[in-house]
Parts: C-alpha cells; structure tokens; sequence
C-alpha cells in the first residue's frame, strides 16, 4: 500500500498548474465537513430535546399507573401487596382523580385535581410569602379549609399567589345530579405553586391531600382512583406493565409513561430521522464534488497513469490511488466536521445565547446533547458517500490502455 499512499498524497499536493483541480479538492473537503458539522448540531438538539421532554415527564408523572376498569376500587392496599416484590418497583402509593373547574376572584380553569398520599403531604405544608405553616394549620382548624398546591402555568392562568384563600372549586356532583342542580363549591388555601418545568402538566394538576380528596368528593375512606408505581429505571416501565398485568386480575388495567406519550416521542424520533435524511443532501452534494474532482484529476493525469501502467503497476494499484484521495478527503472533512460540530455544540450548551418561548415549546433554551451513537452513525454515513463516491472515477482511472497515454506524450 505504500506506492498507493505516495503516489495518492502526491496527486493531493497543490501545484500551480493543477490549481483548479486542488480548489475543487478544497471544496469538496470543506462540503463534507460542513454536512457533518450541520448534521451533529441538529440531531443533537434533536436528542436533546428528547432527553430534556423525558426528564420533565418523568419528574412529573408516575412510571407506571394500575386502575380499576370500573373506576374506582378500596382494596389498593392488596394490589399494593401483589405487586410490591415485582423487581424493579421502588414505591407504591394510592391516589385520586377527578376533572375540576377551579375559579379564582381573577380567573377560572380546568384541571385535574389530584389527591396524593401522605408522602407528599411534606410538599402541602411548605412556608408561603406572608405565611408560616404554623398559620396554616391554625388557619385550617380553625375554618376546615383544605390546602391546594398548583402549578405554575395554572396559578398564573388563575392569578394566584401562595397564600391566597379566594380559590374556589367548582365541580358536578355525579352521584347527587339534576336538572337545574347547583354544583358545589369549596375554598382552598394555596399553601404552594410548584415549577416541575413540563408546562402541560403544571397547566393542568392541581394537588391536595388524599383524605381531603375523599371528604370533598364523598368518597369512602379506602376508596381510590388508582395507585402510582415508582420504578428504579423508568426506561423499563413497559417491561414491569407486562409483569404487573400477569400478576393482577383482568379488572385492573396498567400504563406506563411511555404508553401515555408515545405520540409525543413517536413525532421526536420521526422529526430526527427525518432532520438526518434531509441534512445528508449537504454531503452528498460534497460526494459529488469528490466525483469531479477525481474525474478531472484522471483527465490530467493520463499521461501519469500510462507512464505507472508502463512500469509495472497494476488496475488495482491505479484503482487504489484514486480511492484512496477519495477517503482522504472524506476522512480529512469528516475530522473538521466532527470538531467544528462538537465545539459549536459546546458552545450552544455552555452560553445558551439562544431563547425559546415557553408557551410554546417545552422549553425555554437550546437542548443539547451529543451522544457518541449519533455521532458515529454521522461520521460512518458521510464516510460511506464519500468511497462510492471514488469508485467510479477510480474505476475509470483504472480501464485506461497505457498506450493510447502514451501517444500524447
């Protein structure tokens, strides 16, 4: 191979009577590692805006949820039981759901409220502006007004601030319902407005405690919505689905977060695949300046060809030096690429120069993540183009009859 890489790395040199060969060279270089270089930037943003949307979800909703196909069930603590041992499973705990209407002195919203178990009861009692928790438990004593926590897209929709007492609710009364029936109405106290970063849910989920649920909504003691299951790795949810449904009965049923926002991720990778099929046209348009540019130099260099065929050396060996300044130069652009494409990721992570509205995406800077997968796949496609791009002209390179090489000389 070293008559190959010589002979190769010659015909790369710059020589002024060949300058528009080595321009186009220059181009063809500068191509490939302007495709890699784009192509690094958007799918990591595109990973890590998935990235950024999985951690949100996850630090807002449960791994996995079992509920009852009538509705509602009071045994929780035996399913709770059954499916505790389950490898996998850190925590179980029960919970309510129902469809609200809240309404403020500023405002009025749906949402869902949400009665969570006593784990979560050290979030209800945190010290608000103007307000201790010790006020708070004197204040719900004293006027049995239960605590509410919301979100903060929700409270800024309903103009509330911690503290607050004007919040009411508004919601039917299934079990007691008729024509011309006044729906009931409660006040709460906000005790606290929590930012978990997924806008959807903290527009939507308003929080109190599970027995306050029960009392306002008439439900018995025991009775529950579902219970929420805690896994050790959340990415194996689907997989702990399966062993939870063969450990229940047919009247449960189980989902798991990737279930409830697979149409969000399924849009994620389709747009990341779609960004990298529509991106390799950058370099493949360097693949065919590689082609030119290895075509005109096999125009220039017959006389060199003829003269090597003369002395001994080989189609294959011919072949191979044409090749081999093919991949120099998508292995030559694919090293910028790859450089430039992770400094300029770099830098779009550290300084975050870039802001996105939040009411409209789920986030408010450039997510970025590099991950060596996307960037392997990157260099090993664009590599790839680059040698089919060199057959040919290697092949060409390869067919010519010393003789008629000769002639011109």
């Amino acid at each position: 191979m070293y008559f190959e890489l010589f002979t190769g790395f010659r015909y790369l040199v710059n020589r002024q009577k060949h300058a528009f060969i080595s321009l186009t060279t220059f181009l063809s270089v500068a191509g490939v590692a302007v495709g890699v270089m784009t192509l690094i930037v958007v799918i990591a943003v595109m990973t890590g805006a998935e990235y950024d949307l999985r951690t949100r979800i996850l630090g807002s909703q449960p791994h996995v949820i079992v509920m009852h196909r009538s509705g509602f069930f009071s045994n929780w603590e035996n399913i709770a039981g059954q499916i505790q041992n389950i490898n996998g499973i850190k925590s179980v705990s029960p919970f309510i759901h129902k469809r609200i209407v809240l309404r403020s002195a500023s405002g009025m919203s749906g949402a869902f409220l949400k009665g969570v178990g006593s784990e979560f009861k050290a979030g209800l009692q945190h010290a608000t502006a103007g307000h201790s928790p010790k006020q708070h438990s004197e204040q719900n004593e004293n006027s049995a007004i239960p605590f509410i926590t919301l979100g903060k897209s929700l409270a800024e929709e309903l103009k509330v601030k911690k503290g607050d007492t004007l919040l009411y609710m508004l919601f039917s009364n299934e079990f007691n319902f008729s024509i011309g029936h006044i729906p009931a109405m409660k006040r709460f106290i906000v005790t606290d407005i929590t930012d978990s970063g997924y806008d959807e849910y903290d527009k939507s989920v308003a929080l109190i405690r599970l027995d306050d649920a029960r009392h306002i909504l008439g439900f018995k003691t025991d009775v529950v919505t579902g219970v929420e299951v805690k896994l050790a790795e959340p990415l194996k949810a689907n997989q702990v689905v399966r062993e939870i449904e063969s450990a229940l009965e047919p009247a449960y049923w189980t989902t798991s977060w990737i279930k409830m926002n697979r149409n969000i991720f399924s849009a994620l990778k389709l747009q990341k695949s779609v960004m990298f099929i529509i991106l390799i046209l950058i370099i493949l348009v360097a693949a065919l300046n590689i082609a030119g540019s290895l075509f005109m130099m096999v125009m220039e260099r017959i006389k060199d060809i003829a003269i090597l065929m003369a002395m001994g050396a080989t189609k294959k060996n011919i072949r191979r030096i044409f090749m081999l300044k093919g991949l120099v130069i998508g292995m030559v652009g694919n090293a910028l690429g790859v450089s430039l494409g992770c400094i300029l990721c770099e830098v779009l992570k550290r300084y975050q120069f870039i802001e996105l509205p939040g009411d409209v995406y789920y986030f408010t800077t450039l997510p970025v993540r590099l991950e060596g997968f996307d960037i392997f796949v990157i260099t090993l496609a664009a590599f790839a183009i680059c040698f089919i791009a060199s057959l040919y002209p290697a092949r060409l390179a390869s067919r010519l009859v010393p003789i008629e090489g000769l002639r011109e000389i």
